[in-house]
């Protein structure tokens, strides 16, 4: 078979100086970050590859839209990096482990089909982090310093999938109205008293929605350790772009390694907590008892997307942190060492604070 060029894996030369052009955030270009020249990134007119989901789960066409790529385990946290070129010296994003060259093999991917492009930059992800130090409460004095090289600050895509589908569901259980009743009784000293009572009556209801779901989103990646916090996990999927490899130019890609199959079955559940609420609003009332419920999904179709984080991992007396900042919209979050002889010395200024007080009370009660 004839060699075809790696979509992920094509690389641009500045042709001013020679260096590399990487991606610049916030924008549709690449850029030189040595002479400053700048090209634009050529985007898909034909918009986002939804891929039909079914010959994928029965492991059919799948070659139309992968790829072999190189890729770098981390023996350390599991994770499975696609990385380009200028990082195969360095370190796994989320433990800081060396990652070994010679380690590397060769996977099957299936591409990509949307991108959401970094929003902001490294320094600017950098600061946020050192913000984010600041304002920490009983934090060792050297993370205090900002002791981190903003170069361990690395970008990274995280692979997704979105899953897209017709629901339709159809449903029976019970529609609950409240009303309220007079009941009289005898308080504790005896006495009769009135009060309202919430009471429920219930009415046989069935019925049938339908409607579509659109990107239904399913992380397609775990590690042992170094996981993205739910607290950053959430992007505007309205910015994503049709996939194309100059928004990956310097940013290290995560490779998934949860399979479709499985993304799917993650996908149905949802599905069905959308179609519960569907039929929750359908039967109405104050109260809803669902008994039933028959839920279908066709036209199913699928993505490959990637998303944006800054990662970064230190350590700090042999206890490995991370922090994550949110690569669009620069929410972070991270875990955080805490400087134990600063809690024991405020813990004893309390005490000793209390002590005080107590003791001028006690001469003013004189």
């Amino acid at each position: 078979m004839e060699k075809t060029t790696k979509q992920t894996e094509l690389k641009k030369a500045c042709i001013n100086c020679g260096a590399e052009l990487k991606y610049k955030p916030g924008t549709t270009a690449i850029n030189c970050e040595y002479c400053g020249h700048e090209e634009s990134i050529a985007l898909d007119e034909s918009g986002f590859k939804e891929l039909e989901l079914y010959p994928y789960l029965q492991e059919m066409g799948a070659q139309r839209h992968s790829e072999e790529i190189a890729m770098l385990h981390c023996k350390n946290c599991g994770a499975t990096q696609h990385i380009e070129e200028n990082y195969k010296s360095l370190h796994c994003v989320y433990c800081s482990t060396p990652l070994i060259l010679e380690d590397g093999h060769q996977e099957e991917w299936i591409l990509p089909g949307a991108v959401l492009p970094f929003q902001i930059d490294q320094k600017a992800s950098f600061r946020i982090f050192q913000r984010w130090v600041k304002k920490l409460w009983f934090a060792p004095n050297k993370l205090k310093k900002a002791a981190l090289d903003p170069q361990f600050t690395k970008g990274l895509y995280l692979p997704y999938w979105t899953f897209d589908a017709q629901l339709k569901a159809n449903y029976s259980g019970q529609r609950g109205d409240h009303y309220y009743v007079t009941e009289t009784y005898r308080d504790s000293k005896g006495r009769k008293q009135k009060r309202q009572v919430r009471k429920t009556r219930w009415t046989p209801a069935s019925g049938t929605v339908s409607g579509f779901v659109d990107d239904t989103l399913v992380k397609a990646s775990k590690q042992k350790a170094g996981r993205i916090p739910n607290k950053i996990a959430h992007w505007n999927l309205k910015k994503l772009q049709p996939f194309e490899s100059g928004f990956l130019a310097g940013f290290v890609t995560e490779k998934y390694t949860i399979p479709l199959k499985q993304g799917h079955l993650t996908a149905k559940k949802e599905a069905e907590n959308i179609a519960g609420r569907w039929c929750r609003q359908d039967i109405g009332g104050d109260d809803q008892r669902l008994h039933h419920m028959d839920v279908r999904l066709s036209d199913e179709t699928f993505k490959h997307i990637l998303l944006p984080v800054y990662v970064s991992a230190y350590r700090y007396k042999g206890k490995e942190y991370n922090f994550f900042v949110n690569g669009e919209n620069g929410q972070i979050s991270g875990s955080r060492p805490y400087s134990a002889l600063k809690i024991f010395f405020a813990v004893l200024f309390a005490l000793l604070l209390i002590a005080i007080i107590i003791l001028l009370a006690g001469n003013q009660g004189v």
